[in-house]
């Protein structure tokens, strides 16, 4: 009988202990993925207002050309490089001489504040209009 008692009580104790897993008491929770972050369209346009439509770009999350209406597409925070091959550059804001470009959304309104480095006119940041200063042919990565 006395057998049987400490084998009850050491059968007793082992269910009561295979519930502690000593792992932190968390219930195996895993907290839900962040939020997608979502894609951000820009358009180019020149100091008439038409789209620079075919212009080549790459973005860490992919590239292209401009659509026929200067649309481009990325996912913050990308840096996106374009291809101003074929363009004149603007260092005196002339639209007579000068292809003056602006990144615009798609209100029109400019993309102001943006830091951008450009091969051969180096680093600056896009004026509140979204125009910005860039060499002829030059190649221009932005700081989306």
């Amino acid at each position: 009988m006395k057998r049987f008692s400490i084998l009850a009580i050491l059968a007793v104790s082992a269910l009561g202990l295979s519930g502690c897993g000593g792992g932190g008491g968390d219930g195996g929770y895993v907290p839900p993925p962040p939020p997608p972050i979502a894609a951000t369209t820009l358009f180019l346009i020149d100091q008439d207002g038409y789209s620079l439509g075919g212009v080549p770009y790459s973005c860490d999350s992919g590239g292209g050309v401009t659509a026929p209406n200067g649309e481009f597409t990325f996912y913050p925070p990308d840096n996106c490089t374009f291809d101003f091959l074929g363009l004149d550059g603007n260092y005196d804001f002339n639209p007579y001489v000068d292809d003056i470009i602006h990144i615009v959304d798609d209100l029109d309104n400019g993309a102001g504040g943006v830091v951008y480095d450009c091969a051969s006119f180096g680093a600056s940041t896009t004026f509140g209009d979204g125009s910005f200063y860039y060499d002829m042919d030059d190649i221009c990565t932005f700081y989306f």
